[in-house]
Order: structure tokens, then sequence, then C-alpha cells
């Protein structure tokens, strides 16, 4: 995800490549337009469809940030331009700071990098955003807002893997639903889906990397009637309304 707020732009977890590992795409590459000169590049853990390496050396003069085992693990890689998240606020610029939140996502450790995963808040003088990160439901999603210092006007939220059977630290479309009514966003952008999937899978069940985004608009109408679910396509873009 490309998020620019306040005049700065921050890009989430890229895979700029045409594939990621065994992973192809089903929509296209991103248009390097839209994601282009990001200022802040989050990491939120380092399974290879969240920090392909290949693409974060594309993004080479913005500021890489992830848990400190993380970004310990990126330098090593010769990414130096990183810089460790943790639990307080870090300036990023024009009023911008970020700080890292929890993620339930342990289920796939790798011995060959860290497994810390982790999201992340957002927020500047027009607004707050919660990244979610890959993760499962933990309690302390009902204190988001408290974490964010008030209200947190847009959530992204993964819903799904790469097929209809999610192992554990996922939300399916109906639990993120939920972790969107304990958070209390204002609206909510449901993430991982419809981008990427095993061989030969969009051959025979398409529909199952299809649906996810309108099962989660139909989970959040009635799980979160006050959040407005916001389903967008690859490459398709949004601006919250003032």
């Amino acid at each position: 995800m490309v998020l620019d707020l306040d005049g700065v732009r921050v890009l989430t977890d890229p895979l700029l490549r045409p594939h990621a590992g065994l992973l192809r795409r089903l929509a296209p590459r991103p248009d390097p337009v839209s994601w282009s000169h990001p200022d802040v590049v989050l990491v939120s853990h380092l399974h290879h469809d969240h920090a392909e390496l290949g693409s974060l050396r594309m993004l080479r003069g913005a500021t890489l940030m992830s848990a400190p085992a993380n970004v310990a693990w990126l330098r090593r890689r010769r990414l130096p331009d990183t810089a460790p998240l943790g639990d307080g606020w870090t300036p990023v610029g024009a009023g911008v700071e970020i700080r890292q939140v929890p993620a339930e996502h342990r289920s796939r450790p790798m011995p060959h990098r860290p497994n810390d995963a982790n999201g992340q808040l957002v927020r500047g003088p027009s607004g707050s955003v919660w990244i979610a990160g890959d993760t499962g439901l933990y309690p302390e999603m009902a204190a988001m807002s408290a974490m964010a210092g008030g209200t947190i006007d847009v959530a992204l939220v993964p819903v799904w893997g790469w097929g209809p059977r999610l192992s554990a630290g996922h939300l399916s479309p109906e639990t993120a639903a939920r972790a969107v009514a304990m958070s209390g966003a204002r609206f909510a952008v449901p993430v991982h889906w419809g981008t990427l999937h095993p061989p030969l899978i969009a051959h025979f069940a398409r529909n199952w990397l299809e649906q996810p985004g309108l099962r989660f608009a139909a989970a959040v109408a009635e799980q979160a009637p006050d959040c407005t679910a916001v389903v967008l396509a690859p490459g398709e873009s949004w601006v919250e309304p003032v």
C-alpha cells in the first residue's frame, strides 16, 4: 500500500518485481508512478512476500523502518538506510510520526530470518492510520485508538492468505471485520488479497482470489456498522473524505 499523508509518502511491505518466489501475480505489477519516491518504507515482518530484498533495493534513498531485530538483519543485507521502530513515536517530517504496535504472526518461524512481526500506527495533522500487518486477532486491538492518541481514521487490514484455508496468525474477511470493530476505525481497507497466488490456482479457483474483498465489506456492515469498508482493486486509489 502507498499512503500519502500530509506530504509524507509511506510505502508498506513493497513487492515491486514480477513475482515473489513461487507466488505468481494475479494483478499487474504496480505502476512505478504510484509508488515512486517514498519517504518511508515500513516492513511489518521478514516473510518473503513482505520483505522482498530485490524490491527493497529499488527504494534506496527512502528510510526503511521495522522492528530492531529486522533492521539489524536488513543492514547485514546491505540496506543501510534503516531505522528501528519501537513503542514510542518516531517523527518522519511534516508533523507525521510512526510507532510500532503488536501483531500476532508467529506461526511460521524462519531459521534464516528474524520473525519479529508488528503493525504500525502512522499519524499526522490530517489523521491517523493503523497498518495491521499480517496478524491474527489479539486483545490489544481494542486499545488501538488509545495507542494512536485518538480515533483511527483508516485501518489497513489483511483479509486473506494464498487460498481459502488460513494458517494461524492470519485474518479472514470475517475476523478482519471483528478487528476493525475492536479498533473503532472510521474506514477500513482490506489488503493481502487479489494480488498474488500459488502456481496454477488462478486457473481452477480464481474466485477464491476475488471474493475476500466483498466478503470483508459484508462483514464490516454487519459487525462494525460505524465503519465504512473501502474495497480497492490492486492499483486503485482512494482519498479519505474530509
